[in-house]
C-alpha cells in the first residue's frame, strides 16, 4: 500500500509552531492533536526560530511601498502600450 505524503501550508505550520511556542501542550499534546510527529512540530519551531530575526533587519521593504512602485510601473506599462496603440491606429488610418 502507497501512501502519499501529507503537504502542510505555511499558515498550518505557522498556527502548531504558535502553539508550540506557547508551551500551554506539551509537544507530544500537540502532535496528538494536530495528527503529525513530534519531531516534525521541533524541526518546524527550529526553523521558525532561526529565522524570525529577519523579521527585524532594516533592508526589508514595507509591503504598501513595494506595491506602490509596482502599480506606478504598471501604469507606465499601460501608457507606453495605449500610445503604441494610438500610433498604430493613425498609420493604419483608422482614426
Amino acid at each position: 500500500m502507497k501512501t502519499t505524503r501529507r503537504k502542510f501550508t505555511s499558515k498550518f505550520k505557522t498556527k502548531v509552531v504558535l502553539e508550540a511556542l506557547k508551551e500551554r501542550e506539551t509537544i507530544h499534546q500537540l502532535a496528538a492533536r494536530y495528527e503529525i510527529h513530534p519531531t516534525q512540530i521541533s524541526m518546524w519551531k527550529r526553523q521558525f526560530l532561526d529565522s524570525a530575526e529577519g523579521v527585524f533587519e532594516g533592508d526589508v521593504k514595507p509591503v504598501s511601498k513595494s506595491a506602490e512602485e509596482d502599480h506606478e510601473k504598471l501604469y507606465k506599462k499601460i501608457g507606453r502600450l495605449q500610445m503604441e496603440v494610438d500610433f498604430l491606429k493613425k498609420s493604419l488610418g483608422e482614426d
